[in-house]
């Protein structure tokens, strides 16, 4: 329990060699694939990718109506520090911020794993679309109770 009030899952998602920039900081681009990362290591693949793996405590994306997609609306992200490269996997903490009605908002922090500085704040708007009528879909009542244990406070208000 965060103080918040909704649970945050923390995860540890490892930076690559390849991550970094000439300044020995992990880019811009390369944080929104950890943020991604991150987001499939707590709710599971999106259905129709990948093979099976790991369950995983809450998964979001494994009981839509076939076909469906997830997909990303927006992308909000804040450097408080650099985010140096190291040989251990940066600790992420992962949580919900908000749930509309066709949309839901996964918020981020990213940590450096060694001397535990907050680096990084996120927020990912995601919705459900169906290819074939083009439209959004709503969020159900069900999914809703599903991410609401992991509610807590925008990191962007």
């Amino acid at each position: 329990m965060n103080d918040d009030g909704g649970t945050r899952l923390v995860l540890s998602v490892p930076m690559r060699w390849g991550d970094m920039d000439a300044y020995g900081h992990i880019n811009n681009v390369e944080v929104l694939r950890i943020l991604e990362e991150a987001r499939v290591h707590a709710f599971g693949p999106p259905a129709g990718t990948g093979l099976p793996g790991v369950e995983v405590d809450l998964p979001v994306f494994n009981d839509l109506p076939e076909g469906t997609q997830a997909l990303v609306v927006e992308h909000r992200v804040k450097y408080l520090a650099p985010l140096n490269y190291r040989n251990v996997p940066a600790r992420i903490e992962v949580w919900i911020s908000a749930v509309k009605g066709a949309s839901f908002t996964v918020a981020y922090a990213i940590f450096d794993p060694v001397d535990g500085a907050k680096c990084v704040i996120a927020e990912t708007v995601l919705a459900f679309f169906n290819p074939g009528s083009g439209r959004l879909l709503r969020i159900s009542e069900q999914k809703k109770r599903h991410l609401e244990p992991l509610l807590g406070a925008a990191n962007f208000r």
